[in-house]
Parts: structure tokens; sequence; C-alpha cells
């Protein structure tokens, strides 16, 4: 089979937001746990090493325990970081259905702050159909949060 072919079945979610904040900021929010926690699931095991195992723990179905398995493949400071997805079970149907994808955050310095480009790539249609559109959808959410945080880190607030 061709790559072209290959690629005809699957599909990718970017999402792309401009933050008044620097892509240092930026980067500490997607790279330090603690963080990464407040905006999407606390990983164990995670730093922005090239070749770093970590995972996420979200809610098992059926024959899967429901541990994401990721793998730094990028990590260029306040530039771009690249981890491998991987989880689901071959027998589940719809949500916890095997999945092996790509999540890529490019940032970009702007006037006034840095456009943060998120590209998570590979959901294969239609095994991973439920997937695509839970995490779609939760990614348009999720992305705008980290500017949040990002904010935080740079001006913390008095009442912390």
């Amino acid at each position: 089979m061709t790559d072209a072919a290959l690629k005809s079945d699957t599909q990718d979610i970017a999402v792309d937001e401009v933050f008044p904040h620097s892509p240092e900021a930026i980067w500490k929010a997607l790279t330090t746990g603690e963080l990464i926690g407040r905006w999407l699931m606390t990983p164990t095991g995670f730093e922005p090493i090239e070749g770093k195992a970590f995972t996420f723990q979200t809610t098992p179905a059926g024959a899967w325990d429901g541990v994401i398995h990721c793998r730094v493949l990028e990590a260029a400071p306040n530039e771009r970081l690249s981890y491998a997805w991987k989880g689901g079970d071959e027998g589940n149907v719809g949500y916890g259905s095997r999945l092996d994808t790509v999540v890529t955050w490019i940032l970009s310095r702007v006037e006034n702050g840095t456009r943060l480009r998120l590209v998570h790539s590979g959901f294969v249609l239609p095994r991973n159909g439920a997937a695509f559109k839970t995490m779609g959808d939760g990614w348009k959410k999720v992305v705008p949060s980290i500017g949040a945080i990002a904010a935080e880190q740079v001006a913390p607030s008095k009442l912390q």
C-alpha cells in the first residue's frame, strides 16, 4: 500500500491559538508535570527529553486499562514538542479502541506573544472515530486553558 493510500484513512486534529505570553512561558506550561496536570492529566515520568517514556492514566474501557503510553519524539525548547500517544486495545470498539497517534506542539514567536499550534495526528477512521470526535472537541477546550496557566507563571496571582 502506498503512503498516500495509508494517509487517506487517517485524520488529524489541529488547534491554533495566539497567546500574549512568551514562548518560554508557554513551554513551561507544556513541559512541567504539575502544570500539564492542570490542563490535561498529570503525567507519570514525563521529562521533555527525546526518547523519554511516560504515561497518562484515563478511564479504562473493556480490555484497555486506561493507560496512555507516550514517548517524547522531539523536544526543541520554546519551539517544538512532539510525543507518541498510544493506548486502547484491539478488542475494543469505540472508546478504548487501539490508538497509535502523535501529539505535536509548535510554538512560534509572533508580535506581542506566541502562536501555539497543536496537531494530534494519525487517527485511523473509522476505528478511531470515537476518539477523534471526543479528542477533537477536548483539544479545542484544552489549548486555550494553556494560556491561562502560562499567564499565572508570568504574573502569579496575589491570592496564591
